[in-house]
């Protein structure tokens, strides 16, 4: 992906002081912060991208780097651990800019997101676990009934060893990170910058555990297939989106899961075609029947149904049967199957119904074709204009 700019994510100019970059930056950190948007996985990224452009532009020195040499200017020279590793943590921008830097006492911070510093990691090294998307592929039968699935995911689950707690002893406390020195960020030089790392150690709490755990080494969680239950209501739709609260990673030592969303996938089906609630299908009609009138059998997606047609139909005539379509989503109702007609006309004819066949067209005239009449008479139209 691109990187953008960082005056741009800010939505502010080149010139801008920096006290318009620290209103632009409250403005969209109350906004995009992801325990104000909860049902976005988006709104994470966004935060950590707002916060990474504020570190950089309302610090003179880097912004001088970046207007020069831009994105490059913090580049770090070989591999890594991918991500931003260069950046502090942006909760901990965050809690800085709003007034709740670590000291005592209460702030902004607290006051809009419940004293507990929202989703910052806490001295423990407790962190929420990660959401997790699982895409879905299911039948048009199934969507239309509701159905139960059990999906295998991969995932970290808590560890069995120590109950998720890290500690090998289950209650042993925490000490100071000896790598960071407590900090949580670890600091490397680069030329003439120095860029700051989340601590490979504590993970940026600053705390590790006093007494790891053999199986998880500290984390509380491993990585293993899980087997997930989920319901599927009657009446969702291809892109419909669930949510299994808890069913995401396991947090960080103890702390709360992720969430799992399943996108649903509708498969084509041999038959219908959906429309919202509706559903359309084409069924072919005997000439005779077409001509005469009678009744016609046609699916539905629970069994077949008798349709009644009227004498006289034509090929490409739609019907519409009433509550045979899908049940609504929300338990109202309904949608309806619209049955398209075509009419089949006999290929193989022996001797005695081709006669039979060009008497009967004799006998009727032009007057009874009502549909080529109609288009003769625009044709002399047109052509007499």
């Amino acid at each position: 992906m691109a990187e953008r700019d960082y005056y741009e994510v800010l939505g502010i100019s080149r010139e801008a002081s920096q006290g318009d970059i620290k209103k632009a930056y409250r403005k969209l950190a109350m906004k995009h912060h992801p325990d104000q948007n909860p049902d976005d996985p988006r709104a994470e990224e966004k935060f950590k991208e707002i916060g990474e452009a504020y570190e950089v532009i309302s610090d003179e020195e880097k912004r001088a780097a970046y207007d020069r040499y831009g994105h490059a200017a913090f580049k770090s020279g070989g591999g890594g651990g991918g991500g931003r590793g260069g950046f502090h943590d942006p909760m901990d921008i965050f809690s800085q800019v709003f007034g709740g830097g670590g000291g005592g006492g209460g702030s902004m911070f607290d006051d809009l997101f419940g004293g507990g510093g929202g989703r910052r990691r806490d001295r423990s090294g407790k962190k929420r676990g990660s959401d997790l998307r699982y895409d879905l592929e299911i039948t048009l039968e199934e969507a239309a009934e509701g159905v139960e699935k059990e999906l295998e995911i991969e995932k970290y689950a808590s560890c069995v060893k120590c109950s998720g707690s890290g500690s090998k002893s289950g209650s042993a406390g925490t000490i100071t990170c000896s790598t960071c020195g407590g900090r949580g960020v670890v600091g490397q030089q680069r030329g003439i910058f120095i860029q700051q790392a989340t601590c490979p150690d504590c993970r940026g709490s600053g705390q590790i555990i006093a007494d790891p755990c053999e199986d998880c080494g500290g984390d509380g969680r491993k990585q293993a297939p899980e087997r997930v239950s989920i319901r599927i209501p009657a009446g969702v739709d291809d892109g419909t989106r669930l949510r299994s609260t808890g069913k995401g990673d396991a947090g960080m030592r103890g702390g709360p899961a992720g969430d799992l969303y399943v996108f649903l996938h509708l498969r084509d089906h041999d038959v219908f075609q959906r429309d919202a609630d509706d559903l359309y299908c084409e069924v072919p009609l005997p000439f005779s029947t077409a001509a005469l009138g009678g009744e016609l059998e046609v699916p539905t997606l629970t069994g077949s149904a008798t349709m009644k047609v009227p004498a006289g139909t034509q090929g490409g005539t739609t019907f519409r049967l009433r509550d045979r379509g899908m049940p609504a989503l929300n338990g109202r109702g309904k949608g309806d199957l619209h049955v398209e007609v075509q009419v089949e006309v006999p290929t193989r004819l022996n001797s005695d119904q081709r006669e039979r066949l060009e008497a009967f067209t004799e006998s009727i005239g032009e007057k009874n074709s009502p549909v080529q009449e109609s288009f003769f008479e625009k044709a002399k139209r047109f052509f007499d204009s």
